[in-house]
């Protein structure tokens, strides 16, 4: 164990030495690029409350003064909101087009022809249509979560093995119940697979569209750094995206692998 944590930390942390000793010998100019331990405060005071305990109405009003929590919270609420709604729509119109090729026919040209367009391509649209505010945010946010749910619906409900379509028809299931029991269960790794691709995306598009439509969330504050030219609250932004990221995806496949405990390769 000693060994793979020596193997695991040895590179980060001779980076992060050598970035030090070139911020404090002045070969990088602090107002390009900070210094670890700088970046390290900075993050330390985004997370501190913003005002005293004896000054707030409770602790609440305390621990929510602090500018990085209220960022956080303003971020993962609209990536929840635009993934419900996107995630919403796309899981039964995609399980429509898998299982009914007709259907599948008629709409495959319009989502092939929108799917190469990025949601960020959609931010003069979303502005006009909606505003300023959560609404755009949130429109692009369910563009960004639809068609990785979308696509892979697809896929899993085409993929069910045709092993068990006749096995279950030769049972005598009907068209309901070959759905119920059959085709959803066996389709349900694609459908968690693509959930999870798509809140990543979601969480992608919200920290460019709080850079441009809303004054509150984590990109908006990088934003706000970039302008009075604060490069280590900047990077403290960064590693704050990349810390709330990893816990999302974490939790999504923690998530997943409970929900397909009984698909094999998985244990339980």
């Amino acid at each position: 164990m000693a060994r793979t944590l020596f193997r695991n930390l040895a590179v980060p942390v001779v980076i992060l030495v050598l970035w030090q000793l070139l911020s404090q010998s002045g070969f990088i100019k602090p107002v390009i690029l900070p210094s670890p331990l700088a970046i390290l405060e900075r993050l330390w005071t985004y997370l501190l409350p913003a005002q005293t305990f004896a000054e707030s109405a409770g602790f609440s009003d305390w621990i929510w003064s602090s500018e990085l929590l209220s960022d956080l919270v303003a971020s993962m609420r609209r990536v929840l909101l635009g993934f419900a709604v996107g995630a919403g729509l796309a899981l039964p119109l995609g399980l429509l087009m898998g299982t009914d090729r007709r259907f599948e026919a008629y709409l495959n040209p319009v989502v092939q022809f929108l799917r190469p367009i990025p949601p960020i391509a959609y931010i003069p649209l979303a502005i006009l249509w909606f505003g300023l505010g959560d609404p755009p945010a949130i429109f692009l946010i369910s563009i960004g979560a639809f068609f990785p749910v979308l696509i892979n619906t697809i896929t899993g409900v085409r993929n069910v093995d045709s092993i068990y379509v006749r096995a279950a028809t030769n049972l005598g299931a009907d068209r309901m119940t070959m759905f119920r029991r059959v085709i959803l269960p066996a389709a349900t790794p694609y459908v968690l697979t693509g959930m999870r691709i798509g809140i990543g995306t979601a969480f992608i598009v919200v920290i460019v569209a709080e850079m441009i439509a809303v004054n509150s969330g984590l990109g908006y504050r990088i934003l706000e750094a970039r302008e009075y030219m604060w490069s280590d609250k900047v990077i403290a932004g960064m590693i704050a995206i990349g810390l709330l990221g990893l816990a999302i995806d974490v939790g999504v496949n923690r998530v997943n692998n409970h929900l397909l405990r009984w698909h094999r390769g998985i244990e339980s």
